[in-house]
């Protein structure tokens, strides 16, 4: 499905399934620039759908008032926070009030146990292909991820491993992380870039790194 038609019934159902008179308000009046270039760009490329993904998530502050997260990632239990930082409005323009809020916000979100994900906007026109990795990794924080049910379950457990990875990983590591040999690990990495779901990210021969094929 493309973007626009699956933002579209997303954004359909979050508001048709709020019973919050105030969240409700805020996703009518639709999402920031920097919000909506974070979904067209990094999460419903890398991701595939919205599942589990909410904008606009009220949330109790300490002070007993309301704030609201750019995006909440909430498969089950788990509690995952991604906020988009423009540059002009969180950095260069940043009044010390206004940083020291934000500072706050950060510290009291960590206590009530959300993983707190910040995203410059820069790195979302300039590096989106990071910003997926960076959003794979988080999502490989709360759930094993689905993977095609062709895969064995050495291939398998890869393909969430890399996805967990902020950086190219060597044979070596996955051998660690799965309990086998170097040269069986190398096998399932060989298996999985012919499957075109790994990649080679530098190297030759046996001196390689591999990341996920984004």
């Amino acid at each position: 499905m493309k973007f626009e038609q699956a933002f579209e019934a997303f954004m359909t159902s979050q508001i048709a399934a709020e019973t919050n008179g105030r969240r409700r308000e805020r996703l009518e009046r639709e999402l920031g620039h920097g919000e909506l270039e974070f979904l067209r760009c990094v999460w419903y490329p890398a991701v595939g759908h919205f599942d589990h993904l909410y904008p606009e998530w009220e949330v109790r502050d300490f002070a007993n008032g309301y704030r609201y997260l750019d995006f909440a990632f909430r498969p089950g239990d788990a509690k995952g926070v991604i906020e988009i930082q423009g540059y002009s409005s969180h950095a260069r323009d940043l009044d010390l009030w206004r940083f020291k809020d934000l500072c706050l916000r950060h510290c009291h979100l960590a206590l009530d146990g959300w993983l707190v994900m910040p995203i410059a906007y820069p790195s979302i026109v300039e590096s989106p292909k990071q910003c997926q990795q960076l959003i794979l990794s988080i999502i490989g924080k709360f759930i094993s991820s689905n993977v095609p049910n062709s895969l064995s379950w050495l291939e398998s457990e890869t393909v969430r491993f890399a996805r967990r990875q902020l950086r190219p990983f060597s044979p070596s590591d996955l051998s660690s992380h799965l309990q086998v040999s170097t040269r069986h690990a190398r096998t399932v990495l060989h298996h999985l870039c012919e499957k075109q779901l790994l990649v080679v990210s530098r190297g030759q021969e046996r001196a390689r790194m591999y990341r996920l094929n984004l």
